[in-house]
């Protein structure tokens, strides 16, 4: 993955969060993060 590939997922997924954040509040990205510290627990297991 090139540095240009990089920036453009990062900006897309703040994007992404900003726009969720403005449309529905925080309590989605509250959520969010609860599922992505389970995931990240969950790919751990599998290391």
């Amino acid at each position: 993955m090139t540095n240009s590939i990089a920036l453009a997922l990062g900006l897309m997924l703040l994007a992404a969060l900003g726009v969720d954040f403005f449309l529905y509040g925080s309590e989605h990205l509250v959520f969010i993060a609860k599922k992505l510290f389970d995931m990240t627990e969950w790919m751990a297991f599998w290391r």
